[in-house]
């Protein structure tokens, strides 16, 4: 299962189990060389991830379509992330 953090981006395939990085909320992804931005940044107001989230990671499947990457879980999270044209980087490395 691959990580979605900074270290190590996911693989830009159909439903590739992954972990999202939720440390400081639910707001970037990276698959493959593209940086996505959640269409509805996700936190606890706190810069946490919201109350039923997993902390630092939850784990799921993404999906890329397009401009678009889905992320969703068994717990019935679904995250859209819209991707960053031309970004090279996070805009916000958490801690």
């Amino acid at each position: 299962m691959t990580k979605a953090s900074p270290e190590t981006p996911i693989p830009a395939a159909s439903g590739v189990p992954s972990r999202l990085y939720t440390h400081c909320g639910i707001k970037e992804l990276r698959v493959e060389d593209t940086f996505f931005i959640a269409e509805t940044p996700l936190d606890d107001g706190q810069g946490n991830p919201p109350p039923g989230w997993g902390n630092p990671y939850q784990d799921g499947v993404v999906t890329v379509s397009g401009s678009k990457a889905v992320f969703r879980d068994d717990n019935g999270h679904i995250v859209t992330f819209l991707a960053r044209p031309g970004a090279t980087g996070f805009l916000n490395i958490c801690s």
